[in-house]
């Protein structure tokens, strides 16, 4: 079987639909692919809503569980996965119609490790009513090389993107590439990781997916448990420090992503946190459990290490108090 789709499902009911047709609009015959749906405790009528698609197509599988989060149920999908490759769409978003194709057959004809392709963002109220036709595929273009020079050319720390990826399954099982289970801005260590393990990969200008912007503040969904799970993620970004072989410049660039990182929970800290103590256990969690940090380019980096290790009570609140007056 040429390509697995895994597809977590959790209280997308408004989207879910959408995002499963899109992606047997894609030209490929039902005996190529198999399409895994990851109930992970859905508690709206999201399976109900897709009823009708998975009775029509012989190859989608369903599993059911108890809500686990996202990693637990990408895992869960991967490891009953059959295809050579395998594509883990978001299931809020769509994919564009007749892109995966192409896609697929480079990676099938390549044998590469990832092949990346192009997408588009677009406001949620403004996806449902696109006019897909005038979504009009550039000439085929692409890129090859190791994972660890699209690491240091292409990789933006703010879009380790999952879903625009096809992983050749061959390669996450060798490496025993897989998800943390159990927190948010999973996609970081995960892009990563393989970035810097992957010995070929293929970059491609082909628009595959539509990320959707959903309404709403993000600030207003922003909780204290955010800053822990982007904490957990930063620290095991930061032990692929440790992977053998790594250049200077492949060890300055992840650090740097990693700093960019702390900045980005940082920033959703002092805006989002309002209470004084959440914002102290949010530092005394820091330095628990991402212990090794230590930034050290220039002295703007050594010196917020500093402060943040040795007084971190103290840092977060001036930090805070600056936030307040800088953004008024």
């Amino acid at each position: 079987m040429d390509l697995s789709v895994i597809i977590p499902v959790f209280n997308v009911e408004k989207y879910i639909q959408v995002c499963m047709e899109s992606i047997f609009r894609q030209g490929l015959d039902d005996d190529s692919f198999e399409v895994i749906i990851v109930n992970d405790g859905t508690q709206d009528n999201s399976m109900e809503v897709i009823d009708d698609i998975i009775d029509q197509h012989k190859n989608i599988t369903v599993i059911n569980q108890n809500n686990q989060g996202l990693s637990v149920a990408r895992n869960n999908g991967i490891a009953i996965a059959k295809g050579e490759y395998i594509l883990m769409p978001d299931s809020d978003d769509l994919l564009v119609d007749n892109s995966l194709r192409s896609l697929l057959e480079k990676a099938l004809e390549t044998k590469a490790d990832l092949v990346i392709s192009d997408f588009i963002t677009l406001n949620d109220e403004v996806v449902n009513d696109l006019n897909k036709e005038t979504l009009r595929q550039p000439p085929f273009q692409c890129i090859k090389g190791t994972g660890q020079s699209l690491f240091l050319d292409f990789l933006n720390p703010h879009e380790c993107y999952v879903w625009r990826t096809l992983y050749r399954r061959a390669f996450l099982t060798k490496h025993k590439i897989s998800f943390i289970s159990g927190i948010k801005y999973q996609d970081i260590p995960f892009t990563h990781e393989c970035y810097l393990k992957a010995n070929s990969f293929i970059k491609t200008n082909i628009i595959l997916n539509i990320y959707r912007r959903r309404s709403g503040s993000s600030t207003q969904n922003y909780t204290s448990d955010n800053s822990r799970n982007f904490i957990i993620a930063m620290a095991k970004t930061w032990e692929l420090r440790q992977i053998k072989g790594l250049s200077p410049d492949i060890i300055y660039k992840l650090e740097e992503n990693v700093y960019i990182s702390f900045r980005s929970m940082l920033y959703s800290t002092l805006h989002c946190i309002k209470q004084k103590a959440e914002r102290n256990k949010i530092m005394d969690y820091l330095n628990a459990n991402a212990s090794k940090l230590k930034f050290t380019h220039g002295i703007r980096q050594r010196l917020i290490t500093i402060l943040f290790k040795r007084t971190p009570h103290l840092f977060i609140n001036l930090y805070y108090q600056f936030a307040q007056i800088a953004y008024k």
